[in-house]
């Protein structure tokens, strides 16, 4: 058992200096951070959204950005689509599980907002249509996913793909990218800046 427990260890790690290895990725980390502190500026907001752990991702990083990170300082405005059991058990009944996320664009989205999709797989059709939704709508579209980005890579404007295909890996990382935007955005809107 000790074995196992040091190689998921290890496992972790090795996928996190794959991303400490790759300027592209970290780029584009860099670009998203900046795309996200540009909507606060403008006085726009982030919506988030997965499916099962993605979904837990989805509002652990919305309480970092509506509370505080590493220090007080005003709310920022950011909205977890995968929490109102209400709203989604609506669209679910009267649609279906693909339009969960891009019916709630549609009501909430405004031009200049953020929408952060999370899927490991990079292929869960209701990131898919709300991905195509903030295009009809001007919203810009960030997804997260593992190594191949699945049908997601090309249907946002951003896209940061963790190398792994092991769904834990991958989810361990989207929460440390999803830690170091928050803590730029923090740090910049309210900090000394970079």
């Amino acid at each position: 058992m000790i074995e196992y427990i040091l190689q998921q260890i290890k496992d972790s790690y090795e996928t996190k200096i794959e991303i400490f290895n790759d300027p592209e990725l970290v780029n584009i980390v860099e670009e998203v951070s900046l795309q996200v502190i540009e909507a606060y500026k403008r006085g726009n907001k982030i919506l988030f959204a997965g499916n099962g752990g993605s979904a837990a991702d989805a509002q652990h990083l919305v309480g970092e950005l509506v509370n505080r990170f590493h220090f007080d300082r005003p709310g920022l405005a950011a909205i977890s689509l995968s929490t109102d059991t209400s709203v989604m058990t609506a669209i679910g009944n009267d649609y279906n599980f693909s339009k969960m996320f891009s019916r709630q664009i549609e009501a909430i989205g405004v031009e200049g907002d953020i929408f952060i999709g999370i899927s490991t797989s990079g292929n869960s059709a209701n990131i898919i249509e709300a991905m195509e939704t903030c295009q009809k709508n001007g919203l810009i579209s960030v997804g997260l996913s593992g190594r191949t980005g699945g049908k997601l890579d090309g249907k946002c404007d951003y896209i940061i793909k963790i190398p792994s295909e092991n769904t834990p890996r991958i989810q361990e990382s989207h929460i440390l990218i999803g830690h170091i935007i928050c803590a730029i955005v923090e740090e910049s809107l309210f900090g000394k800046g970079f």
